[in-house]
């Protein structure tokens, strides 16, 4: 297994983050809903946050419980392999509600 740098996972996460929050700023739920590519572009930012989450050591995780680390990661693992069951009502809330502060916490750990 690859050993991969800590703060490089939690940067990664963090600037995919920020992205998904730039790129939906000025839309609304529908509009959201409608432009395939936004859509594509979330879901594809979303896992590659997810996958960041994934490759952060586990012991690297423990010292950071307030970043949920298995949501993170398991929410990567439903968007990679139920790619056809994607709700884009989950994932619009998962945007809107909780990546600001997954942002704002992954701001004060880095």
């Amino acid at each position: 297994m690859t050993l991969h740098d800590p703060q490089v996972c939690m940067r990664q996460m963090r600037d995919h983050a920020k992205e998904v929050i730039e790129l939906t700023r000025a839309k609304t739920r529908e509009s959201f809903q409608a432009d395939r590519i936004l859509t594509l572009a979330v879901v594809h930012l979303l896992e590659i946050l997810g996958e960041a989450a994934n490759r952060m050591p586990t012991e690297q995780r423990a010292k950071y419980p307030q970043i949920p680390w298995q949501q993170i990661i398991g929410l990567r693992h439903r968007l990679i392999h139920a790619y056809d069951q994607v709700d884009l009502d989950i994932v619009w809330n998962i945007v809107t509600q909780h990546l600001p502060a997954l942002v704002r916490t992954l701001d004060e750990v880095l």
